[in-house]
């Protein structure tokens, strides 16, 4: 098993199973004592900003902000530069814990020793 995992999301209301299982096994990974960094890109960028994840429904999916909750108790949740700039997001608008970092950072974890990524 890696040691860590990186989960890439692309997606989010606009694909709403692809969303729910990213956010699903990145905190399933993090339960079971996974190292895990989750990355918010397209259109789940707005999960960064407070409030928004409650605003996802999904019929038997947990909910989101309990998900989230959970990567952020164990794991790290980035916001992708560019993304967060075309939302106009900046680091006062994001959940307290969510960081803002660029493709340099993600290529760095993503192709880091005992790590496997995952792009939903």
């Amino acid at each position: 098993m890696a040691k860590k995992l990186v989960i890439k999301v692309t997606a989010g209301a606009d694909a709403p199973e692809r969303c729910s299982q990213a956010f699903t096994v990145a905190a399933v990974a993090v339960a079971s004592g996974v190292e895990v960094s989750v990355w918010l890109t397209g259109e789940s960028a707005w999960f960064a900003l407070p409030g928004r994840a409650a605003e996802f429904e999904l019929p038997h999916a947990a909910p989101l902000p309990d998900l989230i909750d959970s990567i952020l108790a164990g794991g790290t949740l980035t916001l992708c530069t560019q993304c967060a700039a075309r939302r106009d997001i900046t680091e006062k608008d994001v959940v307290e814990g969510v960081r803002i970092a660029g493709a340099q950072v993600f290529v760095q974890e993503a192709l880091g020793d005992g790590t496997q990524a995952l792009v939903y």
